[in-house]
Order: C-alpha cells, then structure tokens, then sequence
C-alpha cells in the first residue's frame, strides 16, 4: 500500500473510532503522567485537526502545576506556524484564550504573539513504527523543521494504537523521534 493510501486509510480509521473519547481520555493521562518530572519550561505541540489526539488540555494543566509549585515555574506553551517560503514551522507562544486566526491550511494558529524555541515538541502521528519514525501528512514540515532547529527539542509522538504501523518504511529524509505516546502508555522507546 502507497504512503498516500495508507494516511487516508488511518484518517479513516481513527475518525470512526466508536471509543475515540475513550482513548483520548486515556492518552490525556498518559502524556500528563509523562510530564511529571521534565525539566521543560517550554513545550511545543499542534492544534489537533482530522480526528487527532488534542495534546492541549494536558498541557494547559502542566502550565497550571507550574504555577502552584513552591519555587513557580514560568511554563510556556507554543504552537507551530508554517513558513511557506521555507516550507518550516516556527512555534508561536499559545495560552487559553490568545488570538488565533487561519493558517493558509485552514489549521488556527496564535495570532501576533511571540516566536518560541521549545525544549520539548510534541507531534502528532498520522501513523508510527518501530524506531521512532512517525507517518505524518506527507508536507514534511516536522522533518525540515527538525532538521533545522536549534537547539533540537526532544520529541515525542502521539497517537492512538490504532496507528501503529509494524511495517513503516523510513524515507532518508525521516527524522526518528525520542518518543512515542499512545493511550497505552510509552511505545517508544521499548523497553
């Protein structure tokens, strides 16, 4: 199966997943249990669209337990704005609440706030495989951004196990990811 036919195919799958709430709920705790610990005060992630896990609500509560820790913490949130020239994705600073407008996909992003460098990115996954490597929309946005940002966040994947791929091919351009979340639990890295 082409790489086209399978994204569509996932799309489908995971937009008629009768228990999709279910696994959100779950993946929700997954990922706020993964948190607890990270250094991070500045985390990137998507604004979820096509029947997507919404990473934002985890996230927004692990802003909110920065501010109730003894010593606070200033907890950033930002979310990716495609640069059509170089076809990359620069973060912008995201809160509940901000302005947000239409990218030229129609996916809203924080409007007129700051550019941000996450220390930690969480990407969605259309599909993932063994290794890390994730089977996105086909833009490739993540990879050139990942190629080219610096300092690299560490990145972490998340889907439904629905998506698992056991026989995903990585393209040369690929970049692996650190982790992978799936309403499971960790399945990236094993072990």
């Amino acid at each position: 199966m082409n790489k086209k036919t399978q994204r569509q195919e996932l799309i489908d799958q995971r937009l008629n997943m009768p228990d999709r709430l279910q696994r959100a709920d779950l993946l929700q705790r997954v990922m706020r249990i993964w948190l607890v610990g990270r250094p991070d005060t500045l985390i990137g992630a998507y604004w979820p669209i096509n029947g997507e896990f919404d990473p934002l609500p985890a996230l927004h509560r692990w802003k909110e337990d920065g501010e109730l820790l003894e010593q606070p913490l200033r907890r950033r949130i930002g979310l990716p704005v495609v640069d059509r020239e170089k076809k990359t994705l620069q973060f912008h600073a995201w809160y509940p609440g901000c302005p947000m407008e239409e990218d030229a996909y129609n996916i809203p992003k924080p409007k007129d706030t700051e550019v941000v460098v996450p220390t930690l990115l969480f990407v969605p996954c259309v599909g993932y495989g063994a290794g890390g490597y994730r089977l996105g929309y086909g833009g490739g946005f993540y990879d050139r951004t990942l190629a080219t940002l610096q300092p690299k966040p560490f990145t972490v994947g998340l889907g439904f196990a629905q998506g698992f791929l056991p026989d995903l091919e990585p393209e040369d351009h690929d970049m692996p990811l650190d982790a992978i979340l799936n309403e499971n639990g960790v399945v990236w890295p094993i072990g």
